[in-house]
């Protein structure tokens, strides 16, 4: 099975998003201009990492294969094998990213030398990213480039682990840190001045209230948890216990529906930081700075890239799934796109022993061999 060969060489390459990629984008440049794909690649700013674009047959339509190529860290985690090492047991794989997601990559490269012996009255291409897992800043640095060499394919398959299920949407999702500032003293006099623990308390109790009025707004039932989301991940300040913290950090998040604009959600957290700042009398006692962000999506499902995708995919079923991915960024082109992959995120996504079921990598190979069909005359 030439998707397990690939799959064994892909896992080996320990390309957890803080280190480089480039000796698997390097194999994966040869495997397609081995088979006639014509590939671009698009290095990241600082250059130890890329990602590439590859295209065969003709200009014009076709259909779009989407993959990241990092995984998330090991460590900390009990494997009971090598997480680099693709392992048997049973009917199940095992390896860091043989789920999220070489196990797709694979079987699409297995497809990709397929193609390169059928005649195709379409194009296939394939996008293939850096630096997914820290919130998809790889295709948001390739998109400049990416965008001009995709041209106008009439559909996008993005290979997340949808259990091998026609997925139409997930949340879009905004990075924020938040700096609450007070003042410095000595911890007797501790009245005397403006905690900034107290500052970043003020703010939290605040965001749970947003949490709960988001909670009885927009819903999509489509999702496990239907409605828009805020969180705080890490908080952190104070310098000794006999000073006033003059300093506190929150990270947090939020996940909007697509119905909930995010701007909406970022003007009601900047109006919390303007009440908190009134009730210290401080205005810029709480600032917020965005980090990050990424699109949501949200194809509809009477869009006919819906039941083409069901058809290549050989089921009637469509799910909207709780993580992000990169759909989001090529829907904002006007591409149609769905997201369709083997393996169960909740299972085994970002686990010790992560593994994918062998049914669902051949459902995967099977998916390609209609894509292919549909490609060819």
């Amino acid at each position: 099975m030439r998707t397990l060969d690939i799959l064994d060489r892909l896992i080996a390459f320990p390309t957890v998003s803080k280190d480089s990629n480039l000796e698997l984008i390097r194999y994966v440049q040869n495997l397609l201009q081995s088979a006639g794909f014509a590939v671009v690649r698009i290095p990241s700013p600082c250059v130890q990492k890329a990602g590439l674009f590859a295209r065969i047959g003709p200009e014009m339509g076709g259909v779009c294969l989407s993959a990241h190529t990092d995984v998330v860290p090991v460590g900390g985690q009990d494997w009971s094998s090598d997480p680099f090492t693709l392992t048997r047991h049973g009917d199940r794989l095992h390896g860091r990213g043989v789920t999220d997601m070489k196990g797709f990559l694979a079987s699409a490269l297995a497809m990709a030398e397929r193609a390169a012996k059928a005649t195709l009255i379409e194009p296939l291409s394939l996008a293939i990213s850096y630096d997914e897992e820290i919130g998809c800043v790889g295709i948001r640095q390739m998109m400049p480039t990416l965008a001009p060499l995709l041209g106008s394919p009439r559909a996008v398959i993005v290979g997340e682990p949808t259990a091998m299920q026609v997925a139409t949407g997930h949340k879009g999702k905004v990075a924020l840190n938040v700096t609450c500032h007070g003042e410095a003293g000595h911890s007797a006099l501790a009245p005397n001045f403006t905690n900034a623990l107290h500052v970043a308390a003020t703010f939290i109790d605040d965001v749970r209230a947003l949490q709960d009025r988001l909670a009885m707004g927009a819903t999509d039932a489509a999702y496990s948890i239907p409605y828009s989301t805020v969180h705080i991940g890490r908080m952190s300040g104070g310098r000794a216990l006999n000073i006033v913290p003059d300093l506190a950090e929150l990270e947090m998040e939020f996940r909007h529906l697509a119905q909930v604009p995010a701007a909406d959600i970022l003007s009601e957290l900047n109006e919390i930081a303007e009440r908190v700042g009134a009730a210290f009398g401080n205005p810029n006692a709480v600032e917020i700075m965005q980090t990050n962000a990424y699109y949501g999506l949200d194809t509809p499902t009477d869009d006919p890239v819906v039941s083409w995708a069901g058809q290549m995919a050989d089921t009637p079923n469509t799910t909207k799934v709780a993580f992000g991915t990169e759909a989001g960024f090529f829907a904002a082109e006007g591409i149609p796109t769905v997201v369709i992959g083997p393996g169960d995120m909740a299972r085994d996504g970002h686990k010790a022993d992560e593994g994918v079921d062998l049914s669902e990598l051949a459902a995967c190979d099977a998916m390609m061999d209609r894509i292919l069909t549909d490609l060819s005359a």
